[in-house]
């Protein structure tokens, strides 16, 4: 190593931040610090005369940050030789001259929500230490990622219990079933799609929020780059709009993190003219404790169409009524009466002269008018002899008059005259979550459903159930692949029980509490239901079908992110050698024969060696290997898959291992 090279990382090597614990520097979060311009990178660059003079410029007696100079020389393979590339130029895990994470087609980010990542992400890094979180995979190598998987596991809950399951139930060649699905969601989906294409009325998510700390829905890394979280969720809202019905809706709740990339996003995919609004949900009235300026007490839920002139909200009350005096129905249907004069006197005839006018009432109160006729009751907008105004001015209540908006009821003695409003509510876009039915608690409904602590903020069922009220009818399919501990179904259930209809809800939950959590809360709340005798009247057929991705490689990256020794990297490796598929570009002989060099490295540089030379393609078994003998899928689960893809032949061309 020259002399340069010694006083460039010595002096780098002062910022503790810059430095890992085996005392090698994170090039990759010293290369962001300098896009970043950040200050202690800059001092540190400008103490050295001969550091400042490679990388900087004087311009006007100032000096000026080269640096995309910089970067060259920290990605130069020549310099920062650390261990990990020791070790991989030794074994030759390379494409074409390049290591894996210096290419940028596509990334794939463990764990455990992992994502494709297209395009420009070769300097990506995570804000935790363990960067093989984040892993580029070649585009040319990705051929079967996003291909329909093989099913398993399958089972049946039901109200008498977990039942086998023997055949899906379909309507007109729709799958009429309540379904949760274990796997990565963004795999899931594109299982799912062929299936449930342009079906779906309702999508709604809860994804991570990316707030850096643990107060999150789900258990996983919620601490991505920023520019990994916006392709992370692309990726998904991108293939999500497909589910989704001309008349569908897709509903999004998150924090203020996010909130603007997010709706910039969702505008871009859905069309800013189809942003129907941006809910506040008040959360927490004290608000987070911890913020040093503004406590944030609301979250957001962001509501867009996918077509706003087909797309439709339902005629209901998703709050407590208020008791109305007067109420009214006619062949329209209900109304609830308001007072037409405003509730204060807030200006003078001299300012709002318009707002003052005469409305005159026919004797048998049927018709109004703006017209001064005989035998007509003389109505103005005064109250213990205080001139007040009308809600509108004359010519809007003209128009409005003109479609039966008003109406005229004798009151004490006194002609007033009323607003009508239909039955349901203006929905409003500030929403009081928790308000008005406290046994909807997220935590404490969970609670009392498990009767023990099995989730960390669980989404309150009142904020779920009301949209799902209000966006869907009595046999729409609803969507939620990030369903996390099950609010969504939940909310589908109860909204089925006290409304009636025969909802259909997809869950897609990638983490082991899919099993022990998701599906058991739906398990338990069917039978609830049908203990109460509330489910509707078909309650025998209440069920919810439970399946899994059939894991491949994806076994081999939980046991890698589980193990906490060398020794478990070791026998982990011992069994990918059999019986994992690898990438192309890795020498079995060569990694063996630099096993000595491998057990040098740091345990988070070992996992992320071996998380980086499995296949990707390979995570789940695909869809085409099904009677590949190497997967060894049983002949319930085949025959269950292709009921579920409705492939009625076996397919003459079958991929085998030998062909990958």
């Amino acid at each position: 190593m020259n002399n340069f090279h010694e006083i460039l990382i010595n002096q780098l090597a002062k910022e503790s931040s810059f430095v890992t614990d085996d005392g090698e520097l994170k090039k990759f979060i010293i290369i962001d610090a300098a896009f970043n311009m950040n200050r202690k990178l800059i001092e540190l660059l400008l103490e050295v005369p001969e550091i400042k003079q490679k990388f900087f410029t004087e311009i006007s007696g100032h000096w000026v940050f080269d640096i995309n100079l910089f970067v060259q020389y920290m990605e130069n393979k020549k310099f920062l030789k650390d261990s990990y590339t020791r070790f991989r130029n030794k074994i030759g895990l390379n494409i074409g001259g390049k290591f894996l994470n210096q290419r940028n087609e596509v990334s794939l980010v463990w764990p455990f929500k992992d994502c494709i990542l297209e395009g420009g992400q070769s300097r990506e890094d995570q804000k935790r230490p363990e960067i093989f979180f984040n892993e580029i995979l070649a585009q040319e190598e990705i051929d079967q990622l996003t291909e329909p998987k093989v099913l398993t596991n399958w089972k049946r809950f039901t109200v008498e219990g977990e039942k086998p399951v023997t055949k899906l139930k379909r309507e007109n060649g729709t799958i009429k079933e309540n379904l949760i699905i274990k796997g990565n969601n963004l795999l899931a989906l594109h299982s799912l799609l062929p299936q449930f294409e342009e079906k779906v009325k309702l999508i709604y998510i809860d994804p991570p929020y990316n707030t850096g700390g643990s107060t999150d829905t789900f258990k996983y890394n919620n601490s991505f780059k920023h520019s990994t979280w916006l392709t992370f969720i692309k990726n998904r809202i991108d293939i999500a709009k497909r589910f989704l019905r001309k008349d569908g809706f897709i509903a999004i709740t998150i924090d203020h993190e996010e909130l603007f990339y997010l709706g910039a996003i969702a505008d871009e995919i859905f069309g800013r003219e189809n942003r129907i609004g941006i809910v506040s949900i008040l959360i927490n009235p004290k608000g987070r404790q911890h913020e040093k300026f503004f406590s944030a007490s609301t979250e957001y839920m962001l509501v867009y169409a996918k077509d706003v002139n087909s797309a439709e909200f339902n005629k209901v009350t998703i709050e407590e009524s208020k008791s109305e005096k007067f109420n009214l129905s006619d062949e329209n249907g209900k109304y609830r009466l308001d007072s037409f004069i405003r509730a204060r006197s807030s200006t003078t005839r001299e300012k709002k002269e318009d707002s003052f006018y005469p409305i005159y009432v026919s004797k048998d109160l049927k018709t109004l008018t703006l017209e001064k006729t005989k035998d007509y009751y003389e109505v103005f907008p005064i109250v213990n002899g205080v001139e007040y105004t009308w809600k509108t001015q004359k010519d809007t209540f003209e128009i409005r008059n003109k479609e039966n908006q008003y109406v005229a009821e004798l009151v004490d003695d006194k002609v007033q005259i009323f607003n009508k409003y239909p039955e349901q509510q203006v929905f409003k876009n500030i929403w009081y979550d928790k308000k008005y039915f406290p046994e909807f608690q997220g935590t404490n409904l969970l609670k009392k459903l498990f009767n023990d602590n099995v989730f960390s903020y669980p989404k309150s069922l009142y904020a779920v159930y009301d949209t799902l009220k209000i966006m869907t009818d009595e046999e729409d399919i609803i969507l939620d692949f990030f369903a996390g501990s099950g609010t969504t179904g939940h909310a589908t259930l109860e909204l089925n029980k006290n409304e009636g209809g025969n909802r259909q809800f997809i869950l897609i939950e990638q983490l082991d509490y899919a099993e022990n959590v998701t599906a058991k809360r739906i398990e338990i709340v069917i039978k609830n239901n049908a203990e109460e005798n509330k489910m509707f009247s078909n309650s025998q057929d209440v069920s919810c079908v439970y399946l899994e991705l059939n894991k491949y490689n994806q076994t081999f990256i939980e046991q890698i992110e589980e193990a906490k020794t060398g020794e478990q990297l070791l026998a982990i490796w011992g069994e990918m050698k059999e019986h994992s598929f690898l990438n192309y570009n890795v020498d079995i002989k060569k990694h063996e024969e630099a096993i000595e060099d491998f057990k040098q490295l740091s345990i988070e540089t070992q996992k992320q060696h071996l998380c980086e030379i499995l296949n990707k393609n390979q995570l789940y078994v695909n869809l085409s290997s099904i009677d590949d003998e190497d997967y060894q899928v049983s002949e319930d689960d085949k025959r269950l898959t292709r009921d579920f893809y409705e492939i009625k032949e076996e397919k003459e061309v079958i991929q085998t291992k030998a062909d990958l």
